[in-house]
């Protein structure tokens, strides 16, 4: 059976990285952008990553820049925004695609573990899934992720056992990956 262990990625040096390096570690992997109005997600994810780490929880961050072009720097710019402006700690990846023909295959697997189930209800949700729904038209069958700071929740054995929309409230995330820390 597949699990996230079985994909490398490329850091934001180009270097490759095996997930497998995570292996036994609870993983929360979130494709992220600069100038998006979930940006402030950096926030709560740095104070949750500061709080965890040492209980065995990673956040594996991969920019994106396939929703309205909210993540268009280099890889070091990117960083250097995150490090500076939210003291982002957690590892920082490759720019990449999630969607469409150029999707990262990790976020293909992500996407086919845990499929789009809707961004809730409420007229941030209406408003962000015509958004998305405009964006997402060209990638067709393809349109893995929705919207930027999607996240997946990884447990110890490399499954995937939750997806969280960027309209999951972050408070919501982090009650799912302390109850996976403790199993």
């Amino acid at each position: 059976m597949k699990t996230v262990y079985d994909f490398t990625v490329k850091d934001r040096l180009g270097n490759d990285v095996s997930l497998y390096e995570y292996k036994g570690k609870v993983l929360l992997i979130v494709n992220t952008a600069t100038g998006c109005g979930f940006t402030p997600h950096y926030e709560p994810l740095e104070k949750m990553y500061k709080e965890l780490k040492e209980s065995g929880f990673e956040i594996l961050d991969f920019p994106c820049n396939q929703f309205a072009n909210q993540a268009p720097g280099s890889d070091e710019e990117i960083h250097n925004f995150c490090t500076l402006k939210f003291g982002a700690e957690f590892p920082q990846f490759s720019k990449i695609d999630v969607n469409g023909e150029t999707a990262d295959p990790l976020f293909a697997y992500l996407a086919s573990e845990k499929p789009f189930a809707g961004f809730g209800k409420g007229l941030k949700n209406v408003a962000l899934k015509k958004f998305s729904d405009a964006n997402n038209k060209k990638y067709g069958e393809k349109a893995y992720i929705k919207w930027n700071f999607t996240k997946f929740l990884v447990n110890r054995e490399g499954k995937v056992i939750a997806r969280f929309e960027p309209t999951t409230d972050m408070k919501d995330v982090r009650a799912a990956v302390i109850k996976n820390l403790e199993e």
